[in-house]
């Protein structure tokens, strides 16, 4: 077995997890990322979507919204604007922030209002994804 990486996801308001993993994959602007033990020091941009890591043989995951991470001595800090856990998730709230970037795409309009309602379109499904309702 390959070394383990601790994984620290911090947002601007709150220490998110602390864990130790064997892997994780993290939602980049390039494509998911798979980082492992031993992984060569980087730092990418992240996009909203799923951070999946496996711990004791289980994958967990949580909701990222963009943000930043860094890989270095087999630690791997994730500096996300957003962050959260299934079990955090207002299911209702996030239903309705969808509901609501759909109408918003749906109406067209110009393309700054569009492209931030594809964001939250965007994040409002990957909260709905990990709470298991999407």
């Amino acid at each position: 077995m390959g070394k383990e990486i601790q994984l620290e996801v911090v947002t601007p308001e709150r220490s998110v997890l602390k864990a130790t993993a064997d892997y994780v994959s993290v939602p980049t602007v390039d494509g998911d990322y798979g980082i492992l033990g031993d992984h060569a020091p980087m730092v990418g941009l992240m996009k909203a979507g799923v951070l999946h890591y496996r711990s004791g043989g289980k994958v967990e995951v949580l909701a990222v919204a963009g943000g930043f991470f860094e890989v270095m001595d087999n630690r791997m800090l994730v500096l996300g604007d957003e962050a959260e856990l299934p079990g955090e998730v207002d299911v209702a709230a996030a239903m309705e922030e969808q509901k609501r970037a759909r109408e918003i795409i749906e109406a067209g309009g110009d393309q700054e209002t569009v492209a931030r309602a594809r964001q939250a379109l965007e994040k409002a499904m990957t909260r709905l994804k990990i709470a298991g309702k999407a």
